[in-house]
């Protein structure tokens, strides 16, 4: 959880040092100087609660009445105020300097089209042959007019030109690539007739309308602009002329026009503004009546009178609503420049929607879910009139820009458009329930939301309830999650994405003018939702955008397939048996069978019901989720998805056999313990056992495997702690050999008691005697290990007390500080850390695969022994624990990639990361944490001990897990890397390869140091016992007890790191361990000669033959051969680069 930063900062990957060679400050005198830092330190201010109370009462919109009780204040702190303050300055454009010479522009584009002249009426026929001398193609929409149709078209001078939109609004947004200015021509009465409404008639002449004055701009312009063809928000029966800048060189051609002739002398007049400009034909004000375009009504009339006799017509409310859109553009104008007049804050309250949009991936056009600015700034509009129950308005108009957006978002998220959809000032219509939303505005008879599906409603709201509850939680700033982070990143939003083909159009006959994409879209929405029912959580269709097209051609077809992306229920989606109706309930039943087809089936179950069910297999390496989508939309649309994104955790090493390791691990750890508390005759009893092993955290990399003809390999570190005693020795050295009687008489009754149990003492640290120095292995009949260590409480009052004695010599007191920092870590901090990641294992059941795929990541780039494993845990405990602005992930590859995210954004030079398990942290806890990394930063400027800052609610210091590792040099390649990986996801996107995140480059390094196939993993050039050819050998063999724990490879690279730490640093990766890396360190270079120096050197040589005077470089050549020596046959290759 970083802390609250006024703006964002970049990352950088310079000034990248390694720590000091010559020495630091002692432990007791950084702790001292980080304590006196922290009193010192103002605590932060105190971020004050939003309540979040929305509906009181019965009504559903009478409810939202309420609402200055919904925020109990402007903002949640005065940080987060200035925050959106700061962006809603810099997201605007510059309308003086960037848009300046539109104005120019559509002053010039208004009078050439005022100067078009009028046509009269002609036929079908008549008007196509004459545009075809114009090189036009009219857009008409489909299906085109009858040749013999009994209406003419005609063109006459507009009644009314305007600017509508957010450029006349000033709500435009810098952040949008293409600026999109809004010219709405009003096409005069004359040439409209009352029927027009009725067979797209109106739409033809609308067709023919924009033709017309893109031939006539075509001429009078020249090359001057790009002139295309679109279709508006991606509906076919809105083309519109695209204005734009002519891309890729510069113009010499000057227009005909004379009214033009100083545009076009420049090169590219709307090129330095990054700007369109829409011309949209309008119908007049009142040209049809409201009654007969509701959304209950049919406009599209049968071409057969006898087969509309057959036949009821069906109501055509997609056709209505375009043509009542196309009458309200200047009244929806005049609605909003009402708000900009009366609510001081309204338009950037426009602007926060608009930003908050955009980053979700919502917008106007039918492709972007029907939902964007254009939609928010109307309905926020409308609940700020006086249109509610009683002429209450839901929203107050003395509300601040973010109390306008909350609310809002609010009740976007509350109200289900859809069961109880909402008609402001229109007493006389009903609406009836749907699966479509209805916010029906009733002055001027237009559903806003008539663009959005099923689908893309079911996100809005979702997306809507998500951001509430984020801004309801007061104790974390979440600015960046709301407004900066880009949401709509398919790979990170997804938990499965599929493409089908719509090659294949349904032969059903549309009868409100939707295209067969977007009938499929429906389909599939439909279709998905009730196979998948609970299995997910959202599944969002989304079909390929139109595309602009030239004047002399008609609109291409798109062969791009339909894009489905599916969030998981992970608690459901891999269930093997689906329950239906019961078998009494026929028609259900019938149903049920009729949409299942041949899988469905009767069965009896375990409390008498007899449900029809659906029972899926899960063998193989087909998951359950892939076998009902393939069969269910083979079976229902005629088409095979592909599916884009590869599941990452296959990567894992045997993910095909699951978490039953771990399981049975967890099992054999269970009757380790019955067997310890059971055990009579020790000296002391037991207190408590506490496991630390990652292992049964359920996030090592590799899952425990072991057997009764094989031992574990990796033993399960386990920490007992017996009651307290005075017969425990007042002096460290004693208390470690205390240790190890206790051990050994362990071991002694465990083999006594279980049959064929194993226990071995070892020894360790035997050079540090403030260290543990004993554990005991024990070792199961059942192949599993673990290993035991005695945890004292009272080593820590002696360390504590060796620390703050003065009269102790330094030295002494560094090496009491390093072992209070290893006690602290594996007795108090270990247990708590494994205990919280368990219980969120079990409550996030893709917490366990994406910590195992993240600690992959990071060992497949070489980080093994710098970036310690629980670190990597509380980097992937952060992404669920504070999932925002996604929900907390349902698969691996979610988890998986939104870490990187973080990793490529946290800027830990200045930035804590703090994790609250129990989600009990105060305001003053966090702001302790804050101050005692301000003070870290104060006293270790150059972060030569502690670079990352991890904290959580178990470890408030921050630095248990971070005490002198990572160095700098680590976590700045970690940032580096990660933000590559991000980089290469965005760019690669939907063809993004799992296996390109995980190639690891050795181009970087210095030196590469190769490790003989025989050597790697547990190998110690000797055959693995479970190739032995009699399996009863290897039973009775010790062979593979000498393996437990044995890992030549990176004891190799621990003693390079004890030899030559001070002028290289290594890099290995634990899992693969094929290769050694090598960097220099800079700092030794070259430097004067000083005595007592860690490393080998030699005079430096210039020139070739000149010899600096008392100037020293390290001996390079010399290190690399006593590498090759000390590796022996371990070293096949050694690669130098630099």
């Amino acid at each position: 959880m970083p802390p609250h930063s006024p703006k964002r900062r970049k990352l950088d990957h310079d000034g990248v040092s390694h720590s000091s060679v010559d020495g630091s400050n002692t432990l007791s005198d950084v702790d001292k100087e980080v304590l006196n830092l922290e009193e010192q330190a103002a605590p932060a201010p105190t971020l004050i609660p939003m309540r979040h109370s929305l509906l009181d009462g019965d009504s559903h919109h009478s409810r939202y009445i309420a609402a200055p009780a919904m925020v109990a204040t402007d903002y949640k702190s005065s940080l987060f105020k200035l925050q959106l303050d700061k962006m809603i300055e810099e997201v605007q454009p510059d309308y003086a300097t960037r848009l300046g010479p539109v104005n120019d522009i559509l002053h010039k584009l208004n009078a050439l089209i005022e100067k078009i002249e009028d046509r009269e009426p002609l036929t079908i026929p008549e008007i196509v042959r004459d545009m075809k001398t114009h090189k036009i193609v009219i857009p008409f929409p489909n299906p085109p007019p009858p040749e013999n149709a009994a209406y003419k078209l005609a063109y006459s001078k507009p009644s009314d030109i305007n600017i509508v939109g957010s450029y006349a609004l000033r709500t435009m947004v810098e952040v949008d690539n293409v600026l999109t200015v809004d010219m709405v021509v009003t096409m005069p009465s004359s040439i409209l007739q009352e029927k027009d409404y009725l067979n797209y008639r109106y739409f033809y002449k609308r067709a023919y309308y924009i033709a017309r004055i893109g031939a006539a701009l075509q001429d009078s312009l020249g090359n001057t602009f790009n002139l295309r063809f679109g279709f508006l928000n991606g509906n076919g029966l809105q083309p519109i002329l695209i204005v734009g800048p002519v891309q890729g060189k510069l113009l010499q051609v000057i227009a005909k026009d004379a009214l033009l002739t100083s545009v076009g002398e420049r090169d590219n007049p709307l090129k330095s503004t990054k700007c369109e400009i829409h011309i949209i034909p309008a119908a007049p004000i009142g040209s049809f009546h409201n009654i007969k375009l509701r959304p209950d009504m049919n406009a599209i009339r049968p071409t057969s009178e006898a087969n509309g006799m057959l036949r009821g017509l069906l109501p055509t409310p997609f056709y209505n609503s375009t043509l009542r859109a196309e009458c309200n553009y200047t009244q929806y104008l005049k609605l909003q420049h009402h708000m900009l007049k009366h609510v001081k804050e309204y338009r950037d309250a426009c602007i926060l929607g608009r930003t908050w949009l955009r980053q979700r991936g919502f917008g106007s056009s039918l492709s972007r879910g029907g939902f964007g600015h254009f939609e928010w700034s109307i309905i926020m509009a409308s609940l700020l009139q006086g249109s509610g129950p009683k002429k209450r308005s839901f929203l107050s108009q003395s509300y601040s820009s973010y109390q306008l957006f909350k609310a809002t978002l609010q009740y976007l998220s509350t109200i289900d458009l859809r069961s109880e959809p909402l008609i402001l000032n229109a007493s006389d219509i009903g609406l009836a329930r749907s699966e479509f939303p209805a916010f029906y505005d009733g002055a001027r008879g237009l559903n806003l939301l008539f663009k959005m599906s099923a689908s893309s409603y079911v996100s809005l709201r979702d997306e809507a309830k998500l951001s509430v509850e984020m801004l309801n939680d007061a104790g974390i700033n979440h600015f960046e999650a709301a407004f900066i982070l880009r949401k709509d990143q398919p790979l990170y939003q997804f938990d499965s994405l599929l493409h089908i083909s719509k090659s294949s159009p349904t032969s059903q006959v549309s009868q409100d003018h939707v295209d067969d994409t977007t009938r499929l879209a429906l389909k599939i929405y439909e279709v998905l939702k009730e196979a998948l029912n609970d299995r997910v959580h959202c599944i969002r269709v989304i079909a390929p955008e139109t595309q602009s097209w030239v004047l002399n051609a008609g609109p291409s077809q798109s062969v791009c397939p339909i894009l489905v992306g599916i969030v998981f229920e992970p608690a459901n989606i891999e269930r093997l048996v689906d329950q239906g109706p019961a078998a009494e309930d026929k028609c259900k039943a019938t149903k049920f069978r009729k949409f299942w087809g041949e899988k469905a089936d009767l069965r009896r179950f375990k409390d008498g019901s007899i449900l029809e069910s659906l029972v899926w297999s899960n063998i193989g390496s087909i998951s359950i989720f892939r076998q009902i989508v393939d069969y269910i939309l083979k079976r229902h649309i005629g088409e095979t998805p592909t599916f884009i994104n590869e599941d990452f955790a296959r990567l894992l090493p045997n993910f095909e056999f699951g978490p039953e390791g771990f399981e049975t691990l967890r099992e054999a750890y269970v009757v380790l313990e019955n067997d310890m508390r059971a055990l009579e005759g020790l000296p002391l009893q037991l207190r408590q056992i506490s496991a630390i092993g990652s292992q049964l955290r359920l996030s090592s990399v590799l899952p425990p495997s072991f057997s009764k003809r094989q031992y574990l390999q990796d033993p399960v570190d386990v920490v007992v702690q017996f009651e307290g005693s005075g017969r425990w020795p007042d002096d460290i050295v004693a208390i470690q050999r205390t240790k190890i009687a206790l051990l050994s008489k362990l071991g002694e009754l465990l083999e006594a008691s279980v049959e064929r149990l194993l226990a071995k003492l070892g020894l360790e640290n035997v050079e540090r005697p403030l260290l543990n120095c004993a554990y005991l292995d024990v070792m199961y009949p059942s192949g599993a290990v673990f290993r035991l260590r005695v945890f004292n409480e009272r080593e820590q009052t002696l360390l504590d007390r060796q620390i703050k004695d003065n009269s102790v010599d330094a030295h002494n007191r560094e090496n009491a500080a390093a072992a209070m920092t290893l006690f602290r870590r594996t007795y108090l901090q270990l247990p708590l850390h494994t205990q919280s990641l368990a219980t969120n294992c079990t409550r996030f059941p893709l917490l366990s695969p994406t910590m195992r795929l993240v600690k992959m990541w990071f060992q497949t780039h070489m980080f093994s022994d710098h970036i310690s494993d629980e670190i990597i845990e509380l980097f992937v405990m952060r992404t669920f624990l504070q999932p925002y602005p996604w929900r907390a992930p349902s698969s691996a590859t979610t988890g998986f990639l939104r870490t990187l995210d973080f990793l490529a954004r946290w800027n830990w030079r200045t930035n804590p990361l703090i994790v609250d398990f129990s989600k009990s942290m105060s305001d003053t806890e966090i702001a302790a944490i804050n101050a005692r990394m301000e003070a870290w930063r104060k006293i270790d400027s150059a972060m030569n001990r502690i670079v990352l800052f991890v904290a959580s609610n178990h470890d408030k210091s921050g630095t248990t897990f971070s005490d002198r590792a990572p160095m700098k040099v680590v976590a700045a390649r970690m940032t580096a890397l990660a933000r590559s990986a991000c980089s290469l996801a965005k760019e690669l996107n939907l063809k993004l390869s799992p296996e390109a995140l995980f190639s690891p480059f050795t181009t970087d390094y210095d030196f590469v140091v190769h490790i003989s196939p025989r050597f790697r993993g547990n190998g110690n050039g000797r055959k693995h016992p479970k190739s032995f050819r009699f399996k009863n050998l290897e039973v009775q063999s010790d062979e593979s007890l000498t393996c437990i724990a044995y890992d030549p490879v990176s004891e190799f690279v621990q003693e390079l790191k004890s030899l030559y730490s001070a002028s290289t640093v290594f890099f290995h990766n634990a899992g693969n361990q094929s290769v050694i890396g090598g960097l220099w360190i800079p700092q030794t270079s070259s430097r004067h000669f000083r005595v007592g120096l860690a490393y080998s050197t030699k005079p430096l040589v210039t020139n070739w033959t000149t010899v600096q005077d008392d100037k020293i470089e390290t001996a390079r050549s010399s290190i690399l051969s006593e590498i090759v020596r000390l590796g022996g046959d371990m070293i096949s290759r050694l690669d130098i680069k630099r």
